[in-house]
């Protein structure tokens, strides 16, 4: 493992289940983690392609964990999409200045969480490849 996988930031099983077999049944490795703490040693350790973390995990709100991902040499530059329910105008703004790459909101739309994936992913692999 290690550069190519999306790591997925979820502590709602249901919802867990459902962005891992998505992502899976479209050729995408996945790394999975239930709180903020266990995703940023996730990231530490296999420096993923991309993260896609929910903002209410039960440890830490996910913008902390997306700070103490920004603040480390190894994990500053991975790619860290906000999934959120929280869908009240501004929210995308708000969470984009916080540092997140881009925003999904819950539900889940299959279609555009699949675009956002592919654009992040792409433009993360690019920047892994060597002569780049």
């Amino acid at each position: 493992m290690g550069g190519g996988e999306i790591l997925v930031v979820e502590d709602n099983a249901r919802n867990m289940a459902l962005l891992r077999d998505v992502l899976q049944a479209t050729g995408y490795g996945t790394l999975q983690a239930f709180s903020g703490r266990e995703a940023v040693a996730l990231a530490q350790a296999y420096w993923p392609a991309l993260v896609l973390m929910d903002i209410r995990l039960s440890d830490m709100d996910g913008t902390e964990a997306l700070r103490l991902l920004r603040a480390n040499e190894r994990t500053a530059s991975i790619p860290v999409l906000a999934v959120t329910a929280q869908a009240m105008a501004g929210d995308r703004e708000r969470f984009l200045a916080a540092g997140f790459d881009g925003y999904l909101s819950k539900p889940i739309d299959v279609d555009g969480l699949l675009a956002t994936v592919r654009l992040h992913h792409r433009r993360r692999s690019a920047d892994l490849e060597p002569n780049s």
